[in-house]
């Protein structure tokens, strides 16, 4: 029965309607308040990932970790948990597993005691090789306790034989590939490491003599820290007797973010390239709408995801915005599966049409992103059940051809609906009276440039090109790389 229903629920993880978020690393040096600044900058950057959290502290002498399941305000909330995280230095990470499992033992910031010393390891994103790296690594005598690609990275650094930790990370890097985002801590020194292609993100922040490295500027503001600047891709940055020092041993390349920051993953709030999240979200939509020769009575975006691209869309047809759906946001990621008579429910656990509004209406349906289209048919249905006279969906993105393999837990190809239908037939499954995705010249427009260089993509945009910068070397076919060894994830260990 317990393997029944361990399938059971692995397959309704699997058919998670969205794109799910990454990870979040933070980083501070030099505060006698660390793990209190680390806890509060993984509250911030929650969003990023809801399976678990953890902190690395140093209190000049020895190292201290706690890890947990779940949401950091449920886990770094007490005093009693803060205490035992003492030190003037402290890392963290909020996880989503993208690969290994959700076992305790996956859970970072990792640690592992050199020659140079003990060190501490926050990861965001996916290494393309690191089922070879870590084969290569067993049969030279390695020993690995986690099925996480981020303890390749410790074993890497562990077994170079430089001097210097700061040698031994530079060692290691120059190994791996993918896309990535670093935050480590050795004896008084805080490290943070960017991708060549600065796929995944990394911001430094100051408050007062304390440098603070994570992957949002809404980590920073939370802490009152005053943002510095975005480390640059390819560079490792690192804080030595109190001041920040750089270093870029890749040879140079021409930094490719990743488009989904911009669509999606990162906080509204937050600073990307020199503007929040929401300025380029709202331009999305005023994109679209420009691509658009609807006549409509309302738009309606799908909550929370898709507001700023439905209020731009608004704003630039002139047609009235209104909150035709309204969600629940006491439900929360970690909300317990429900049973099977009640699965059926799906949607209307987060969402609920808001029918004074939707009444008579033709409405704009508009959201970020259309993955597998399940919310998208379970939404359209909503509004129509709610009395909507017709519902045009519109999406703030190109259509999502190919899946990821740089920290994005994304569908196969033969699970995207978009690589496996036609514009009509994605229609259809959504039972819209029409769809309208925004172009992939409108994404380049909105975000400031005059058209996508295809030489030189200005973004990592793989999801809806197949134009992937960093080589896959693990990828195997069409099937995602999840698990690095034999052994159960569902250990307690």
């Amino acid at each position: 029965m317990k393997k029944i229903m361990k399938i059971q629920k692995k397959k309704f993880k699997n058919y998670s309607p969205k794109i799910k978020e990454e990870c979040g690393v933070f980083g501070v040096s030099n505060t006698h308040d660390a793990s209190t600044l680390a806890a509060l900058g993984l509250h911030a950057l929650q969003h990023r990932g809801q399976e678990g959290c953890g902190i690395v502290s140093f209190d000049g002498k020895q190292y201290h970790s706690e890890k947990r399941y779940g949401l950091v305000g449920d886990n770094f909330n007490k005093e009693k948990v803060i205490k035992k995280l003492p030190g003037n230095y402290a890392i963290g990470h909020n996880r989503y597993s993208t690969t290994g499992g959700t076992a305790l033992r996956n859970i970072q910031p990792f640690f592992a005691d050199t020659n140079a010393g003990g060190i501490g390891v926050s990861h965001n994103g996916n290494l393309t090789n690191a089922i070879t790296l870590r084969n290569k690594l067993v049969q030279d005598g390695a020993i690995f306790y986690t099925t996480s690609d981020t303890e390749t990275i410790v074993q890497l650094i562990a077994k170079s034989k430089r001097k210097k930790t700061i040698d031994k990370v530079v060692d290691a890097i120059f190994q791996i590939q993918g896309g990535y985002a670093l935050v480590m801590l050795t004896q008084n020194t805080l490290i943070g490491v960017r991708d060549p292609y600065g796929i995944r993100p990394l911001v430094i922040g100051k408050l007062k003599n304390s440098y603070v490295f994570t992957s949002e500027t809404c980590a920073l503001d939370i802490i009152g820290a005053k943002f510095i600047r975005e480390v640059e891709n390819g560079e490792i940055v690192y804080i030595e007797n109190d001041e920040l020092k750089s270093l870029k041993p890749f040879p140079p390349k021409k930094i490719r973010p990743c488009i989904f920051e911009y669509i999606y993953f990162s906080r509204p709030d937050s600073i990307l390239n020199g503007q929040t999240a929401y300025e380029y979200r709202k331009r999305f939509g005023e994109e679209l709408a420009k691509e658009d020769n609807i006549k409509a009575d309302l738009v309606v975006p799908v909550p929370d995801s898709g507001n700023a691209a439905a209020l731009g869309y608004s704003q630039k047809k002139g047609i009235n915005f209104d909150l035709g759906l309204i969600r629940n946001h006491y439900v929360g990621r970690t909300f317990i599966e429900p049973v099977q008579k009640i699965r059926s429910l799906g949607v209307k656990l987060k969402l609920n049409a808001n029918k004074s509004v939707t009444k008579n209406k033709i409405i704009v349906l508009v959201d970020d992103s259309l993955v597998r289209g399940t919310t998208s048919h379970k939404i359209v249905k909503m509004l129509y059940d709610a009395g909507a006279k017709e519902v045009h969906m519109r999406i703030a993105c190109p259509e999502i051809k190919y899946p990821d393999f740089y920290g994005v837990d994304m569908p196969t190809k033969k699970e995207l609906l978009a690589a496996n239908k036609s514009l009509e037939e994605i229609c259809e499954f959504i039972n819209a009276k029409s769809l309208k995705f925004l172009s992939l010249e409108g994404i380049y427009k909105a975000m400031g440039y005059e058209k996508r260089n295809d030489t030189y993509p200005q973004l990592t945009d793989h999801y809806f090109t197949g134009d992937y910068p960093v080589k896959l070397i693990d990828k195997l076919g069409d099937d995602k790389v999840t698990q690095l060894s034999l052994l159960s994830t569902s250990s307690n260990n």
